[in-house]
């Protein structure tokens, strides 16, 4: 083959490649774009003042910007904003660390019935949240817990540890017996052992669990509607009733929609390059 024959064919293929470069990037650019749509009809609605709200004007953006609703959101979902962070954030804790603790007893610790426990505290996943919620405001009421966000926290720890302990156990699974046994043979106890050789290990398998367990707290609604106070109820509760009276104000609405998904957000953007990472270690041996 010639050289100038050579030239030609490296030319067809540097071609073909920023052909296929350019169809891949322009993919993504579309799938972005549609998914960026809902957000960017959030924003520009509620940068919108009332007035300049309608159907017919819903893509194009604001004549005149406003602040008003993002000022009128913060008014009114500020008082259960709080009660949502004092919610989420020792509910998120607890599961996690009650089902690393959990993960790693099912992993590395052998004994009678583990076979049957396991799988018992995985069906909690697929257990629906409406056929628990009279017993579980029953139960609560008895413990007189009922209203307050103690329910709340304790609930959502509980319905989250099934899925916790399904993550610490896999990600447990892939350390190392001989780290336990080195332990072990050196006198450290249970809790010895956890601390000072699976806990330290645990950095992406609780990444994982926080931004999973977060989120999820953070943005249910139907334990919150029922088993909270008016004076104790979370966020989505709140914003669900923005949209009170027959007039609806839809820039408020979307307001208070898009400082809702702030936080969640947040915890992405500062654990997000952690997630897939954390899931996918310990998937793979070697």
């Amino acid at each position: 083959m010639t050289a100038s024959a050579l030239r030609r064919r490296a030319a067809r293929v540097l071609q073909r490649r920023s052909l296929t470069r350019l169809a891949v990037y322009a993919t993504l650019i579309f799938w972005a774009i549609i998914y960026l749509t809902p957000i960017y009809l959030v924003l520009n609605t509620s940068l919108k003042p009332r007035a300049e709200v309608s159907l017919d004007r819903v893509w194009a953006p604001p004549r005149q910007v406003s602040v008003d609703a993002f000022i009128a959101a913060v008014e009114k979902l500020s008082p259960n904003f709080a009660n949502s962070v004092i919610l989420t954030v020792p509910a998120t804790l607890l599961s996690a660390i009650i089902g690393s603790l959990n993960g790693y007893v099912l992993s590395k610790w052998r004994f009678r019935g583990a076979n049957i426990i396991f799988p018992l505290m995985l069906f909690g996943m697929f257990i629906p949240y409406q056929s628990i919620l009279i017993p579980l405001f029953q139960l609560m009421r008895e413990l007189r817990l009922a209203g307050t966000l103690w329910s709340l926290i304790l609930t959502h720890v509980v319905y989250g540890l099934p899925i916790t302990t399904l993550i610490f156990r896999n990600y447990y699974a892939e350390i190392p017996d001989e780290l336990i046994e080195a332990g072990q043979i050196d006198g450290a106890s249970f809790f010895k052992l956890y601390t000072q050789v699976v806990f330290p290990l645990s950095l992406p398998g609780f990444v994982v669990v926080i931004i999973w367990q977060f989120t999820q707290i953070w943005n249910e609604y139907l334990f919150a509607v029922t088993l909270a106070d008016p004076v104790t109820q979370p966020i989505t509760v709140a914003l669900s009733q923005l949209a009170g009276g027959q007039a609806i104000d839809f820039s408020l609405q979307m307001a208070g929609s898009f400082l809702t998904a702030l936080p969640t957000l947040f915890v992405y953007i500062l654990l997000g390059r952690y997630f897939i990472r954390g899931l996918l270690a310990g998937s793979v041996k070697g």
